[in-house]
């Protein structure tokens, strides 16, 4: 049976290692709410999703020089929905789309997070992140 990409699986010290950090700096990364593993009690689980939206924000920290401000305020100002190019249909049901006074990232209830379960583990923000870095 594979393990799907949105399936938290490491535990913290593991997905530090994968991403040759301290287990601080992720819980830094949580703190400013840049990610949101999974907890199994008091534990915190990264899924692949998990692993490779860290190696963005990364590579955005690191080689791109952006401060951590400054990737929440492009993800305040990058909506989900023109990302993924929501055929309007579906953008117009999304709640984040409805109601633009929080970011869709913060969304919990929009149909976007619905279905990719959350929002930061979204796809659409990993691809997003990549598109910013090539920029």
């Amino acid at each position: 049976m594979a393990i799907g990409n949105q399936e938290a699986i490491y535990p913290i010290s593991v997905a530090a290692k994968l991403l040759s950090v301290h287990p601080r700096t992720l819980r830094i990364y949580e703190e400013e709410g840049l990610v949101k593993p999974s907890r199994k009690g008091n534990k915190r689980y990264y899924s692949n999703d998990d692993i490779a939206w860290i190696t963005c924000l990364r590579d955005l920290i690191h080689q791109k020089g952006i401060s951590i401000p400054g990737i929440k305020m492009l993800l305040e100002l990058t909506p989900c929905w023109k990302i993924k190019k929501c055929p309007p249909e579906v953008r117009d049901q999304c709640s984040a789309f409805i109601d633009q006074s929080t970011p869709c990232w913060q969304a919990a209830s929009s149909l976007c997070s619905q279905e990719f379960r959350q929002c930061r583990q979204c796809p659409v923000y990993i691809k997003a992140m990549g598109e910013v870095m090539k920029g």
